[in-house]
């Protein structure tokens, strides 16, 4: 095997292990792919839906900390980190295992990764774009560094950084619901336990 395989192969296997407790496999699984800037409020509509409904959120900002003790977010660091997350995500789908990939998941390219996952394993793509109001994001990524802090919130993104990625932002080419988290969500999460039902 080669050394890069067995690196995604180890790397893979750590991430599952922080991972806890997995739900039940079901007959037919579902992969909710979220895109959306930082702080837009990704984890927080990952969180409510996964209380509506048995999934495992892949959490990129966590995870990439079981990964690297101190990220420096290179280049290196996140090719190696999405692809055991990738592989993760996979081998959770191949077990039945419904997943949630919450990361920023903002560029097409990296998407198609994310599809072609879907297809190899059959699993129902659901794929969703959150939104924020950016005066509203920049007062949540403020609240980061303070005593106000979410201690669930696992990102270390900053103002400076949403202003970075906005550039970056590709169309979803593909069908996929839009929720912006200034407002009621639950619309958005009962559509989709509609959709996976």
């Amino acid at each position: 095997m080669p050394m890069r395989e067995n690196q995604q192969s180890q790397d893979a296997q750590r991430l599952r292990d922080a991972l806890g407790m997995l739900p039940e496999p079901v007959a037919e699984q579902a992969f909710v792919v979220v895109s959306g800037l930082p702080g837009t409020g990704k984890s927080y509509f990952c969180r409510k839906l996964a209380e509506k409904a048995p999934f495992c959120i892949v959490e990129s900002d966590a995870l990439r900390k079981v990964l690297f003790n101190s990220p420096s977010y290179s280049q290196e660091e996140s090719t190696r980190l999405f692809a055991a997350c990738h592989a993760l995500i996979e081998q959770l789908l191949q077990d039945g295992i419904p997943v949630i990939l919450d990361a920023t998941n903002l560029s097409e390219y990296h998407r198609e990764h994310l599809y072609a996952i879907s297809d190899r394993t059959k699993a129902r793509l659901i794929l969703v774009r959150v939104e924020a109001p950016s005066e509203l994001v920049y007062e949540r990524l403020g609240a980061r560094n303070s005593s106000m802090a979410n201690p669930e919130d696992k990102s270390d993104a900053n103002g400076e950084i949403y202003r970075r990625m906005q550039s970056r932002v590709d169309r979803i080419r593909r069908n996929h619901l839009a929720v912006d988290t200034s407002r009621d969500i639950m619309p958005v999460i009962d559509r989709i336990i509609r959709l996976i039902n």
